[in-house]
């Protein structure tokens, strides 16, 4: 019998930075979520000077995650209303509904 590739419908970017004990918890929130439900990932670590806006956004919130449909595009500063947020700390339960939700959309 051979295994089907899940389909990935959903976007998850991480911001973080180096040396932050919540960001470490968060990722290991995401691999747990990504052994339910697979999902493109991309990490955003805001001590990058490509970072920049992304730090003025959220440099005392980290981590965040936005969570968007696969086929919303990257990521962009400029957009960033259109992506479903979790800050601080979250569960699995709670990232995978926020999936769901913008999966059904």
């Amino acid at each position: 019998m051979s295994k089907v590739a899940p389909i990935i419908r959903s976007r998850i970017t991480l911001f973080s930075r180096d040396n932050c004990g919540l960001c470490t918890k968060a990722k290991d929130v995401l691999s747990q979520v990504w052994d339910k439900r697979p999902y493109l990932y991309k990490e955003v670590n805001l001590a990058e000077p490509k970072a920049k806006n992304w730090r003025n956004l959220y440099d005392f919130d980290i981590p965040v995650i936005h969570i968007n449909r696969l086929d919303a595009g990257e990521e962009e500063y400029g957009r960033v209303s259109k992506a479903l947020k979790l800050m601080h700390r979250f569960t699995p339960e709670e990232v995978l509904a926020k999936m769901d939700q913008v999966e059904a959309d």
